[in-house]
């Protein structure tokens, strides 16, 4: 087993941190400068190694040792280099920190792949800053639906399109439908990625090889309308009070949830943005306005499906009982995933080869790698134990875990890629 640069991967992380620290926790901001610099840097370390560096139209990355055989399908890895605001160093960037690693420890050692090895940084997972699912990967794949570019992004106000063409994308070619990636050329995408709960922490398991990912049903800009009334002078039996209302949904919803759980079904079900109007809404005022969210997951479409409509019935007679109306906003969401069973196993094995016992677990979160696995690509994810969760500043990633789950994905990246052992250790 060829060892991955460990020192390479360790001041990638550094100088990571360094470029996008904002004084809490670090943020990538999705096509502005916090993405751009990471981009930038992955880049400029891929020309260094000297692997082939090109862009596409959604200014996806793609870094490359090219194979013996050129005409051969791919073997791709890499992950997000995108965060959330005040996030953590590790998130998504793990995967492309990981694959370059591996990269130039098979350029050290003199070999060369049969097939090219793709690492892939790709462009705005995260979608905390537009309302939209995948948008580096589906742009990849020729997906990304026109209407998609018009979406704003959190913080700016602008648009996909305008923040791709600040920073010399190709919005017209996204629109067009116009494909970088074909599945039919990619033999396989495998990435690593930080686990974002807690499941591996808490077995004592270093890392987890994922079994599939889960979808996602989402009402971004939700709300609940009643009306504005006097808080002393109006009785509890002529109140439309929108928070109660909301509350009650909640409520109501928790229960539908525990009850699917013991029916069998797995999913999650998230309101995580409840708020008043702050120019209205007042102390001495019955609330007449509220808006929320709502997030749903499941790996099961039809998981998903049951819980819509178990949301939307108890909202359509909680209208009734409490004299509220609620509007649900546009629809986003994203489909589940099932991982390939035979880079399960080859992952599986690697880790054990590497010293490491692994643990099979479904994916909560979203990733890059439900796209490729949509498309008919073979596809698998290798987490690494992570203290403290994900999407925080306090994401806490031990190296020695990183390494081992380095050297799992070089494995079989090397197997896929049929390496060989060189006498010039350059590529051409």
């Amino acid at each position: 087993m060829i060892e991955p640069d460990m020192a390479l991967a360790a001041s990638l992380f550094e100088r990571l941190h360094a470029l996008s620290f904002d004084g809490v926790g670090i943020t990538r901001d999705t096509y502005g400068a916090g993405e751009q610099s990471a981009h930038a840097l992955m880049a400029d370390t891929a020309r260094q190694l000297g692997l082939e560096v090109r862009l596409d139209a959604a200014l996806n990355l793609y870094l490359t040792l090219p194979g013996r055989r050129r005409d051969k399908p791919a073997v791709m890895t890499g992950s997000h280099l995108d965060s959330v605001p005040r996030g953590g160093n590790y998130d998504g960037a793990a995967g492309v920190v990981a694959g370059l690693a591996v990269l130039a420890g098979w350029i050290k050692a003199g070999a060369r792949p049969d097939r090219d090895v793709t690492v892939m940084g790709i462009r705005a997972e995260e979608s905390a800053w537009f309302p939209v699912s995948y948008i580096g990967s589906t742009s990849a794949f020729g997906l990304l639906s026109p209407q998609a570019l018009s979406c704003r992004r959190a913080g700016t106000g602008r648009t996909l399109s305008e923040h791709i063409g600040e920073l010399g994308g190709q919005p017209e070619a996204i629109a067009r439908g116009e494909a970088a990636l074909r599945p039919e050329a990619i033999d396989c995408f495998v990435e690593l990625h930080i686990e974002q709960g807690p499941v591996l922490e808490g077995s004592g398991h270093a890392l987890g090889v994922v079994t599939g990912i889960c979808g996602s049903h989402r009402y971004r800009q939700a709300q609940a309308k009643g009306r504005y009334a006097h808080s002393g002078a109006t009785p509890r039996t002529h109140r439309q009070d929108a928070v109660v209302a909301l509350a009650t949904l909640i409520e109501r919803l928790q229960r539908e949830w525990l009850a699917l759980e013991a029916d069998g079904h797995e999913l999650t079900l998230t309101f995580g943005q409840v708020n008043t109007d702050a120019q209205q809404a007042d102390f001495s005022k019955v609330p007449g306005q509220v808006s929320f969210c709502v997030d749903i997951r499941s790996r099961s479409v039809d998981t998903l499906r049951l819980m819509d409509s178990l949301l939307l019935k108890a909202a359509g007679e909680l209208e009734s009982s409490h004299g509220v109306h609620f509007e649900w906003g546009p629809v986003s969401g994203s489909q589940p995933a099932v991982m390939d069973e035979a880079l399960q196993r080859a992952l599986h094995d690697a880790a054990l080869a590497a010293g490491v016992q692994p643990r099979l677990l479904p994916s909560g979160a979203g990733h890059d790698a439900a796209t490729f696995s949509n498309r008919g690509v073979p596809t698998a994810m290798l987490f690494v134990r992570n203290a403290n969760g994900s999407h925080n500043p306090d994401e806490a990633m031990d190296m020695d875990d990183f390494a081992a789950g380095a050297r799992s994905l070089g494995q079989v990246l090397a197997t896929r890629a049929g390496l060989a052992r060189q006498q010039n250790s350059a590529p051409h």
